[in-house]
């Protein structure tokens, strides 16, 4: 081999690491930053659950994926209705594996709440929940104020969810989020 021959050999191996960075560098970069603002999303916008259990029946069957979003109540506050998927408060000693629980605001913070005849009452007054399957009812709701800070959440499938009636009142520092959208399966897909 020449020094011309080898001369041009390392020129060319130059050249093709030069290629190689060119091409390698930017979408390193991009996959760096991609992964980055995915987990920004997921620490402090969005995050995906699976739902494991039948307490929420009908409006989330076992097997749905939902999607909370953590910025909801910094933006519109909890409101009654709203469903929420939250970390496991300390009374919660069933299952010490679970860590967080999906279940909807009933009652709010400085409120009166019972049941009557499987009714809930709330400051006096009978609540009215769409959201329950037809003919079931509300029991094991012992009459209570909500504490300051302090939220009552229940299962829609009242005779199969482990709930306030039985852990107490939960602080609203335990919100993860609010449950905004069904995903899965695709032909339950709801905005909630």
């Amino acid at each position: 081999m020449t020094i011309e021959e080898t001369a041009q050999d390392s020129g060319s191996v130059a050249m093709r690491r030069r290629g190689f960075r060119r091409i390698i560098g930017p979408n390193l970069v991009a996959v760096v930053i991609s992964v980055a603002i995915a987990i920004l999303i997921r620490l402090f916008v969005f995050q995906s659950f699976y739902i494991p259990s039948g307490s929420m029946i009908p409006t989330l069957q076992i097997g749905d994926r939902i999607v909370v979003s953590k910025l909801s109540f910094a933006i519109e506050g909890v409101h009654r209705g709203d469903i929420v998927v939250f970390r496991r408060p300390a009374a919660d000693t069933v299952d010490p594996s679970i860590e967080d629980l999906v279940k909807r605001v009933i009652g709010l913070p400085g409120e009166t709440i019972w049941s009557s005849k499987g009714h809930v009452y709330i400051n006096g007054k009978m609540l009215s929940e769409p959201y329950l399957p037809p003919g079931d009812l509300t029991y094991h709701l012992k009459r209570q104020t909500i504490p300051k800070g302090d939220y009552f959440l229940m299962g829609d499938n009242r005779g199969d969810s482990y709930d306030s009636r039985y852990f107490g009142p939960v602080p609203g520092s335990l919100f993860i989020g609010k449950v905004v959208l069904r995903f899965y399966p695709f032909s339950r897909f709801a905005v909630l």
